[in-house]
């Protein structure tokens, strides 16, 4: 709108103003959970469910959030980190995350770690690896399920078919989550 000298240009206060209103009609204006958030509504949501163990089954949410942290993951794997089981255990309907204030990368993330019924494991490692950000997750996941003192306190029977079915999958990613040094071999090797 000009003002009384004519000029149309926005005043920098207008600026200011416009930039201080959150705009409604686009996505980038609903404001994300942070990840204290996110990490929160996962710990409610899992509260009194257990691991194999018996062990608290927030502390398997928390050790996969920090290995992506540690593998270099960005803020949007760790809220993912934290939800990843969320769908599939229950502990979050799927409507929830569809309307959850997250970003559609963490979204994204989150399904396609979500394993789906009858689904075949090939499926689901091919929905991993199509889904840019998720294999990093699904690494973390798998390095704390497949972690041996995890594994020890679990019987014979139990742990060598979750040794046989994590080695499985880390062989349908490419080797996922088993430090095989493949980023640290020379070129031309």
């Amino acid at each position: 709108m000009p003002d009384d000298s004519g000029d149309s240009r926005p005043h920098p206060q207008s600026r200011a103003q416009r930039s201080a209103t959150p705009r409604s009609a686009t996505p980038r204006s609903v404001p994300s959970l942070s990840l204290a958030q996110v990490e929160a509504t996962a710990r409610a949501a899992h509260a009194g469910q257990t691991d194999k163990a018996g062990r608290p089954y927030t502390e398997h949410l928390r050790a996969v959030a920090e290995g992506v942290r540690r593998r270099g993951g960005d803020e949007q794997q760790i809220a993912a980190a934290w939800l990843h089981d969320a769908v599939e255990d229950e502990a979050l309907s799927g409507c929830w995350l569809d309307e959850a204030p997250l970003s559609r990368r963490t979204k994204d993330i989150v399904l396609a770690l979500t394993k789906r019924a009858g689904e075949p494991p090939e499926a689901y490692a091919a929905r991993i690896l199509a889904v840019p950000g998720a294999l990093l997750v699904k690494e973390a996941d798998l390095a704390h399920n497949a972690d041996p003192a995890r594994l020890a306190v679990l019987d014979e029977a139990t742990r060598t078919r979750l040794t046989e079915k994590y080695a499985r999958m880390r062989a349908l990613l490419g080797g996922a989550g088993q430090g095989d040094g493949r980023d640290a071999r020379p070129a031309g090797s």
